[in-house]
């Protein structure tokens, strides 16, 4: 399992979205989440990589059976557009590429098995770009 990366104001900010939602809807919607906050290494917005998916990231990801590609937005719940392809976290796509790498593969379990993702290209990181508010 690679190590993921998040920054401080992100770790944070899912902390609390992670225990909001267990009080509301139990822990079975965040329950990956928060594991993968726990092997998260969390380090400050100006000292994260710049080919690591942070919050707000655009990320274009391929399927590697069928050669498909997709482009998503990982967003917090509230600002979910799909007609946008703004996912979120806690969808699952959204939570197993939090953190990850350009060139790390993603397993993402489906009901007819599961589906094995590349992460082709990191189109938009704030913090690359200097956006440090989001």
């Amino acid at each position: 399992m690679n190590t993921i990366y998040l920054t401080e104001k992100d770790y944070q900010r899912l902390l609390t979205l992670v225990q909001a939602q267990r009080h509301v809807n139990g822990t079975s919607s965040v329950e990956a989440l928060g594991k993968e906050l726990k092997r998260a290494k969390v380090v400050a917005p100006e000292e994260i990589p710049v080919d690591v998916i942070t919050m707000n990231s655009t990320v274009r990801l391929k399927e590697l059976k069928s050669k498909a590609e997709m482009i998503v937005t990982i967003v917090y719940p509230k600002e979910v557009d799909l007609p946008s392809r703004k996912i979120s976290v806690l969808a699952p796509i959204g939570t197993a590429v939090l953190g990850c790498r350009v060139g790390d593969k993603i397993d993402w379990p489906l009901p007819q098995g599961t589906a094995t993702y590349r992460v082709e290209e990191l189109i938009y990181q704030p913090e690359a770009a200097g956006d440090f508010h989001l």
